[in-house]
């Protein structure tokens, strides 16, 4: 794991790279900053996709993953915890005024240890590595090391699908795909992360770190994994609804966050300036037309729906692994691995749900969660003006519902 972490902050730093500034801070300055991830994963996984034309599911770096899961699991949430510790103990020499725009994020210093350690107690922290230069760690554990690790893990399960069974799924084939969009399309607007409340409000600590290092690849990689042992089969029909319902998310996401971005950039521009908004008292506009005038979080909604497609090609999730010659070789519903053991759902069938849909339903919490603390953030920020916003554009995410 360490190796994979300094093969990233490499290419952070040799890679072409385009520099811009953050947004403004309390103290009134901007950081700067340093995106090159598409360049840097896409060069990653080309090196994969090199190797796994080379040597098929066999490739190394598949195999690995595949036998050492709990061990990698394991060097994933120490570093998280590590780089959690670090950035708490070192936000204490944060002083007012400074020169290098360190603050410390509003929520995140109340003198609770434990809380401001999970929550994050300094805003941007950033640290000057030998050779690599300047990282702002909040910025770089976003996009980089588990965004990419999920992608990889999502491969690996691939890989193992086909070790065990000869061939690959379309349903694997078409999480693992899909995942991979959402992640690359992260990647190509990364600009726009600039603007999200991970980066303006919530400070780095302990919530982030595991989350961005541990959270992401591992737990939204368990579709993959549990067809990796028991592949299903969608067919045309099942194919076309989870592409259909991917695009529908994906169109309402990507949309809203574009107009959010193109207005927050330039209200002026053609496509965003028929807007109407509420000037605010802070100097803020806030949009009650277009995508955010049907809801608050709009975005939201598209991200959930994108979700979905993710889990329901598991089906009724649950296994049962028969050890050779148990089953008879063309019992209805077996899966023959390549050691002769046998996979059949029996009487685990339906079991596995909590594990492979809980992505939907620990996502709708996140976002829901997400909605509420931006809520009280505006609140503060806005006062009557946000009240009589809410008033404007009654809906939190989802119009009609919620």
């Amino acid at each position: 794991m360490a190796a994979y972490y300094l093969f990233n902050l490499i290419l952070y730093r040799v890679l072409p790279a385009i520099e811009t500034n953050g947004t403004v801070l309390v103290s009134g300055g901007r950081l700067n900053y340093r995106f090159n991830t598409l360049y840097s994963n896409t060069f990653t996984l080309t090196l994969l996709a090199a190797g796994t034309f080379a040597q098929g599911a066999d490739f190394p770096v598949w195999v690995f993953i595949s036998e050492n899961y709990l061990q990698l699991l394991t060097a994933s949430i120490l570093i998280s915890y590590a780089i959690a510790t670090f950035v708490y103990v070192r936000s204490f020499s944060v002083k007012a005024g400074n020169a290098e725009n360190r603050e410390l994020a509003a929520g995140g210093h109340t003198g609770n240890l434990l809380y401001d350690w999970f929550i994050g107690r300094e805003l941007n922290p950033r640290v000057t590595i030998p050779i690599i230069g300047e990282v702002d760690i909040k910025e770089w554990c976003e996009l980089r090391p588990g965004m990419m690790g999920w992608i990889i893990l999502n491969s690996a399960w691939c890989a193992q699908q086909y070790r065990n069974y000869g061939y690959v799924t379309d349903s694997i084939i078409c999480i693992t795909v899909v995942q991979a969009l959402y992640v690359v399309d992260s990647w190509w607007f990364e600009p726009a992360i600039l603007t999200t409340m991970d980066i303006t409000t919530d400070g780095f600590g302990m919530m982030l770190a595991f989350g961005d290092l541990v959270w992401v690849p591992f737990v939204y990689s368990q579709q993959t994994r549990y067809l990796s042992t028991h592949p299903l089969s969608l067919g045309p029909v099942g194919l076309a609804a989870m592409l259909s319902l991917i695009g529908l998310g994906f169109f309402i996401f990507r949309s809203a966050n574009n107009q959010k971005n193109a207005f927050r950039t330039n209200p002026n521009d053609p496509s965003v300036a028929h807007l109407k908004y509420i000037q605010t008292k802070t100097g803020s506009k806030l949009l009650t037309t277009g995508w955010w005038g049907v809801a608050r979080h709009i975005n939201y909604l598209g991200d959930w729906i994108q979700s979905w497609p993710y889990c329901l090609p598991t089906g009724l999730a649950g296994y049962q692994i028969m050890a050779a010659g148990s089953l008879a070789e063309d019992a209805v519903g077996a899966f023959v691995m390549a050691d002769g053991r046998q996979v059949i759902q029996g009487s685990a069938k339906g079991w596995a749900i909590p594990i492979t849909y809980f992505y939907v339903i620990y996502f709708a919490v996140l976002l829901i969660h997400r909605d509420r603390r931006d809520d009280e953030k505006c609140h503060r920020k806005y006062g009557d003006d946000w009240e009589k916003y809410k008033k404007a554009v009654r809906w939190r995410i989802i119009p009609g519902i919620y």
